[in-house]
């Protein structure tokens, strides 16, 4: 049997190749070593800028403060708009064990109805479960005494205290204040087209009418910041640092609160506007329209039902008549219509015309009724207008032609915005025949020239365009741009509002002016003036202009009875007017619709309380 030969190992061999396979291992591990130590120089040393940012995003957040807005006085400095502190029940519904069970207990416990639950379910599903999310958004004192009793049954649930606007006066003042509400959709994205959003991440509501809205960037001021520690989950820990809000801007108005509130129980349950302005600079002294509705509605979170009885009203409560209404002027445009005719040069201030109490146009058999079925008899241009002599401008504006009168009335502001401080505002109708082609595709009739010479036919205005238009006539050419806003304050700085004018109204022969002034003090002041009886003995003078809209045309052989007929074809009771008649500082306009009376009997009387109240107002605070 043969023996296996037995190999001689090479140790030298063996521990040459040793030593090259640690010496390659040593290599690997030291270039496995630099990889991480380099690796680890990056990211502490030269990455580390980054990752300490990125670090701090994890572990700091930034939460928005919202400013206070801004609040709202009168000319006298009371206060129109402010700012109240409210409680509000807030639910954190990651703190809350059972969120149905204790939802259902808080409606019992506190009377919530059913569609302020559905709200806040609403509400949560856009927030996250750690936010507090509002449930009650005003609690009452009795709400609040209730819950402080039982809160320790309602872990996750707490009372919070807050700012919300209030408006003291009311439903007095809506149309020309505005108010604020909670921020739609529609509001958000306005702000992200205009690039504001980040300036509202804190804000619940904005100013969605009148001043509160035209103002709204001065009011609303600019949003703060405070960097809070939070954890994984994004809870609240410490407070790092705070950059407040900057506050918005107070704002003072031209608005007499005092006589705002007059010039509103005035008007009673009439519909209709009442505005009075300083003809000199446009300041907006009092501007009513009714019916109102209460702005607080809004500004604290208004109900559906509350929202349905303002939109199914048909009294329309919602429309800003001072600015928005459209009304046939009636007579009270007379007066610039006589400056365009002793302009034009069809008529002189001597010219007479006889009135039998009816217009006819030559070859027609229609007959234009007089307000005075048996006539004035002959009548000038003055006479025409103390005792509004309907025939003297139906001829007038007949010679003038429609072109004519379109052309200049635009001049006095009709048919075109005024410029005032609120964005809710109508330019109403200042008809031509272009206008008339364009809106029915037909021809302008003489009929319809007719009627424009007593302000009816499409001619309409809005109140407010009334009081620039009778501006231009007291200030002999000057037209003003009206304004609610009398200056702005930030601090103890304080910004005058600035004062404009449009192209004013010229002639060729200013004493046209007078004449027109003249007859319209003389309807105050001439025992045949419209609007005498309702001045009678006043301690001031002034002069003015009563007017009577229809709303609804009359047949040729009807009879018009107010009493009679439903109350939404009666007729439009108008006056405009002016005091002291010699340099006016005060312009009324009065707008009552569907009224048994007229201009004189209804509107003009109405214009005599309101001026006596200014005056005697004015009195008692110069003598303060």
């Amino acid at each position: 049997m043969k023996q296996k030969r037995v190999t001689i190992r090479d140790h030298h061999a063996e521990s040459a190749l040793f030593g090259r396979r640690v010496f390659v291992s040593l290599i690997i591990v030291v270039i496995a070593f630099g990889v991480l130590f380099t690796n680890m120089y990056h990211l502490q040393v030269v990455d580390h800028q980054s990752f300490q940012t990125r670090s701090n995003d994890n572990r700091i957040k930034v939460v928005p403060l919202a400013p206070n807005r801004g609040l709202i006085y009168d000319r006298r400095g009371r206060i129109l708009a402010e700012n109240r502190p409210v409680m509000s029940l807030e639910v954190t519904p990651e703190k809350v064990q059972n969120l149905d069970q204790t939802l259902s207990a808080l409606q019992q416990l506190l009377e919530i109805d059913q569609e302020t639950i559905d709200e806040f379910h609403e509400s949560r599903r856009r927030e996250r479960r750690f936010n507090q999310i509002i449930l009650l958004d005003r609690l009452t004192e009795q709400q609040a005494a209730r819950f402080a009793v039982r809160q320790h049954e309602f872990p996750g649930v707490s009372i919070e205290a807050r700012l919300v606007r209030h408006y003291p006066y009311g439903e007095a003042i809506t149309h020309a204040l505005g108010y604020v509400a909670k921020i739609n959709r529609n509001d958000l994205t306005k702000l992200r087209g205009e690039d504001k959003q980040a300036n509202y991440a804190a804000t619940r509501v904005i100013g969605k009418l009148g001043i509160e809205r035209y103002y709204e960037e001065l009011l609303h001021g600019t949003i703060g910041y405070q960097q809070v520690e939070v954890d994984i989950h994004g809870r609240n820990i410490r407070t790092l640092s705070v950059e407040p809000p900057i506050p918005g801007q107070d704002l003072h108005l031209e608005l007499d609160v005092e006589l705002q509130q007059y010039a509103f129980d005035l008007l009673g349950n009439d519909r209709g506007s009442i505005i009075l302005m300083d003809p000199r600079d446009g300041a907006i002294r009092a501007m009513v329209s009714k019916p109102s509705y209460d702005p607080n509605w809004f500004a604290q979170g208004i109900s559906f039902a509350q929202y349905q009885s303002l939109l199914n009203s048909h009294h329309s409560p919602l429309l800003n008549r001072s600015t928005q209404g459209g009304y046939p002027p009636a007579s009270t445009v007379k007066p610039q219509l006589a400056v365009l005719g002793l302009e034009q040069g069809t008529i002189t201030p001597t010219t007479q015309i006889w009135d039998p109490g009816w217009f006819q146009i030559d070859g027609v058999d229609h007959r234009y009724r007089d307000w005075l079925a048996w006539g004035h008899g002959w009548v000038n241009v003055t006479d025409a207008i103390v005792e509004s002599c309907d025939t003297f401008y139906y001829d007038l504006a007949l010679k003038l032609g429609i072109d004519t009168i379109h052309d200049d009335m635009i001049r006095y502001g009709f048919g075109a915005r005024t410029g005032i401080d609120i964005a809710e505002e109508s330019a109403a109708v200042m008809p031509s025949r272009g206008w008339k082609r364009a809106r029915f595709n037909q021809p302008w009739y003489a009929g319809e020239t007719v009627s424009i010479g007593i302000g009816q036919s499409y001619w309409t205005t809005t109140p407010i365009q009334l009081a620039v238009g009778t501006s231009v006539l007291v200030n002999k050419g000057e037209r003003p741009v009206p304004r609610l806003l009398h200056a702005i304050q930030e601090g103890e700085v304080v910004l005058p509002a600035v004062v404009e004018n449009r192209e004013p109204v010229t002639l060729t022969n200013p004493r046209n002016w007078d004449v027109a002034l003249r007859a319209m003090n003389l309807t105050v002041s001439s025992i045949k003036g419209t609007a005498h009886s309702s001045f009678r003995d006043a301690a001031y003078t002034s002069g003015g202009k009563t007017g009577t809209a229809q709303v609804r045309s009359i047949g040729q052989e009807e009879e018009y009875n107010a009493e009679e007929i439903d109350e939404r074809y009666r007729d439009n009771a108008m006056y405009v007017g002016y005091a002291p008649a010699e340099d006016p500082e005060l312009v009324v306009v009065i707008a009552v619709e569907n009224t048994i009376g007229g201009g004189g009997s209804v509107a003009a009387p109405m214009a005599r309380k309101l001026l006596d109240f200014y005056f005697e107002q004015e009195q008692r605070y110069a003598q303060q």
